[in-house]
C-alpha cells in the first residue's frame, strides 16, 4: 500500500486546519456569522487557497458527511456477495457510522458529532445535505444493480432502493439530532432497515 507524498500531506494538513479553525468559529459565533475570509485568516492563508480546498463554507461543514458516504459506497462494494441488498446496505452503512462514532477507521469521532450539532441547529446547511446524497445517488444504484444482477438503466428497483437507502440515513440523522439525541445514529438507522426489511404494506387499521 502506498502512502501519500509530502505534497499530499501538507495538503491534508492545511485541509484539517480549515476545517478545524471553521468549526471552531462555528461554535463561537454562528454558521451564518462566520466568513470564509475569518476561515482563511485564522490559519493564516487567503481566501484564494480557501477555494482550492473547498467550494464553499457549506462544502467545509459537511466535509465530513462526503467521508461518510464516500466510505459507506466502498464498505458496500466490499460486503459477500450473497447478501440480500437490505442486508448488504444494513451491514455497510452501520458499519461506518459506528465508525464515525468511535472516532476510529479514520474518522474524527469529535469532527462527526460537532457537524451533527450544526445541523441540528441550522436549517440552510440542513437544507444542503441532500445534495451530497445525490452525488453519490448513481454509483450506490450502480452497486445495488450489480448486487441484484441487473442494469439500473432498464430496471428502477436499484435507483429505488438507492433513493429509500439514502432517505433512511437522513430520517436517521434528523430523528437522532431532535427527538433522540442519547440513541446512536447507527442504531436508529440499523433499526429502520429492519422495518423495510419486515415490509413497508400495512393492512389498513380499519381492517376489511
Amino acid at each position: 500500500m502506498s502512502t501519500p507524498g509530502l505534497r499530499e500531506r501538507k495538503k491534508q494538513r492545511t485541509r484539517d486546519a480549515l476545517t478545524d479553525a471553521a468549526y471552531a468559529l462555528f461554535r463561537e459565533k454562528g454558521f451564518d456569522a462566520t466568513t470564509v475570509d475569518e476561515i482563511a485568516a485564522a490559519v493564516e492563508v487567503s481566501p484564494r487557497t480557501f477555494f482550492r480546498y473547498f467550494a464553499s463554507k457549506e462544502d467545509l461543514a459537511l466535509a465530513p458527511l462526503n467521508q461518510q458516504l464516500a466510505a459507506m459506497l466502498t464498505a458496500l462494494a466490499a460486503r459477500p456477495a450473497g447478501e440480500s441488498v437490505l442486508t448488504a446496505l444494513r451491514a455497510a452503512t452501520v458499519e461506518v457510522l459506528e465508525a464515525c462514532e468511535a472516532g476510529i477507521g479514520g474518522f474524527d469521532g469529535e469532527r462527526f458529532r460537532a457537524m451533527q450539532a450544526l445541523l441540528a441547529e441550522n436549517p440552510t446547511l440542513r437544507a444542503a445535505g441532500p445534495e451530497y446524497n445525490a452525488a453519490v445517488f448513481d454509483e450506490l444504484a450502480e452497486l445495488v444493480g450489480a448486487r441484484m444482477g441487473v442494469d439500473p438503466t432498464g430496471d428502477p428497483r436499484p435507483y429505488l432502493v438507492a433513493s429509500v437507502t439514502l432517505g433512511a440515513v437522513r430520517t436517521a440523522g434528523d430523528a437522532w439530532r431532535v427527538h433522540h439525541p442519547e440513541v446512536p445514529a447507527s442504531r436508529l438507522f440499523a433499526g429502520m432497515i429492519d422495518l423495510l426489511a419486515a415490509g413497508v404494506d400495512y393492512p389498513s387499521a380499519a381492517g376489511s
